[in-house]
């Protein structure tokens, strides 16, 4: 038995779907984003100096690992003088 490995044709629109309006729209953009809880200023702080850590420690380790595997395989290609 064989598969087939054709994909699904696309959707046509049924005459029931219509399209919104540009205005339509933007209000439920609006309506939507009244919904999102925003962060305070404090946990905005507390957020961005929690994202500035993590940051500059990743950075650490990948320039630590850098520089240690780059020595590491200069002894081993150059070998010693």
């Amino acid at each position: 038995m064989s598969e087939s490995t054709t994909s699904p044709a696309p959707r046509k629109r049924d005459g029931g779907e219509k399209r919104t309006s540009p205005f339509t729209f933007y209000r439920q953009v609006i309506a939507e984003l009244r919904k999102v809880v925003w962060p305070t200023q404090q946990q905005l702080t507390t957020y961005f100096i929690v994202v500035l850590v993590f940051v500059l420690i990743m950075m650490a380790i990948v320039s630590l690992l850098d520089l240690g595997l780059g020595k590491f395989f200069f002894m081993v290609f150059n070998g010693r003088d």
